[in-house]
């Protein structure tokens, strides 16, 4: 995953910077733990390999926490550049809110830039609409 998040070009609109294999790794050893230190939220998070070469391509995840009697998630994607325009970070968002409602959560946000056009297409392909938040 270090070569699929090192390009500069995936930081645009997020911020930060490319992660270090140490830092990978640490990141991944906290998000497998599956959930939050007070058992609130759960972590998920799955890698995009490529069909034809499974070759990682990417990531999908997914904070959820109960908001009363609603299981809500924020979710995201990120897909390298080398592999954009391809429909690949729709069939995996698609994939995981599908696995997502599976397990009763209902309720889905993304924090998407303004003016983050592929970001914004990916979420209305999930029938996510813009809000003012």
């Amino acid at each position: 995953m270090v070569d699929v998040l090192a390009d500069p070009s995936l930081y645009e609109y997020t911020g930060g910077e490319a992660p270090s294999l140490d830092l990978l790794h640490s990141r991944y050893a906290a998000q497998t733990v599956g959930q939050s230190d007070d058992g609130s939220q759960w972590w998920l998070n799955w890698i995009v390999t490529y069909r034809d070469t499974g070759e990682p391509v990417g990531f999908v995840q997914a904070t959820v926490e109960c908001d009363g009697s609603t299981l809500v998630s924020e979710i995201a994607w990120v897909i390298s550049p080398r592999r954009q325009d391809q429909g690949i970070a729709s069939e995996a968002t698609q994939m995981m809110i599908g696995w997502l409602r599976a397990h009763e959560v209902n309720r889905f946000t993304a924090h998407i830039h303004p003016e983050h056009q592929a970001s914004m297409g990916v979420a209305r392909n999930q029938a996510l609409r813009p809000t003012s938040t």
